[in-house]
């Protein structure tokens, strides 16, 4: 019998939006091509960061273009979340693969944005590599970029840093590490952190670059209510602002 030719893993970004409470949410067509809603409807078999958001998504999907199955019957399996604080080997994804195996298309999700960048599906991108599954990312919202294209900051050389330690004397440590580095490379530095703790790490910011390294914050990005200031952080010192706790915000700053 011969073997089916495999599927692909699709990397379908997600919106920006789901999870907040601020709807009504962005209409899908303002956010995501026809082609990306079309592929996201075909599909009967996903890997996604969280089953429920995925669900939404897909729902929202089908108010533009009916799936392909009910949703109740299209098969979708969660990542396995890396345990706290405990070392060790990393699970096995293969086995979320074995669709794909089978000659189907696989969907990988994430909760927003962009799967696999500052997202754990590219463990899963990795071993469809190693598979020989086919991997097709799909153009969609990623809120890095856009927080980078909207700061005016350097846009030609720049890191994402993800999440700074949480103890304030290692926070503090690690962003003058990474504003030193901003200067002599010139540099855009990128960080992120869970919107409840977006006005500490704001207050962080403030509190530890010098005056004259520029800070750029995007807040609530593609919704209609998002913003972004840029300023320098003696010009945010001057003039606060209020962060909210269950909106995700992205911080780019270059001394």
């Amino acid at each position: 019998m011969t073997r089916p030719a495999p599927g692909r893993l699709i990397l379908v970004p997600n919106t920006l939006d789901l999870g907040m409470a601020v709807p009504p949410w962005s209409p899908l067509s303002d956010v995501l091509p026809t082609g990306v809603v079309r592929t996201a409807a075909g599909l009967g078999h996903w890997v996604a960061e969280s089953a429920k958001t995925t669900r939404a998504f897909l729902k929202r999907v089908n108010d533009v273009v009916p799936l392909v199955l009910p949703l109740q019957e299209i098969r979708i399996v969660e990542l396995p979340r890396a345990a706290k604080g405990r070392g060790g080997p990393a699970p096995d994804l293969r086995p979320l693969l074995a669709p794909a195996l089978e000659g189907h298309d696989v969907g990988l999700s994430s909760e927003a944005g962009m799967p696999a960048v500052a997202d754990p599906g590219a463990a899963l991108v990795a071993a469809a590599l190693v598979l020989g599954v086919r991997v097709v990312p799909l153009v969609g919202p990623n809120a890095l970029m856009l927080a980078l294209a909207a700061s005016g900051l350097n846009g030609q050389s720049f890191a994402f840093v993800g999440y700074l330690p949480v103890a304030p004397a290692d926070r503090a440590g690690r962003l003058r590490e990474l504003e030193a580095h901003s200067r002599r490379a010139g540099q855009s530095q990128i960080v992120i952190e869970t919107p409840y703790r977006n006005a500490a790490l704001l207050d962080a910011l403030v509190a530890q670059l010098q005056p004259a390294t520029r800070l750029s914050v995007s807040c609530g990005l593609t919704l209609d209510t998002g913003w972004t200031r840029s300023d320098t952080v003696a010009g945010w010192r001057s003039s606060a602002a209020a962060m909210p706790a269950d909106v995700p915000a992205v911080f780019v700053f270059q001394g």
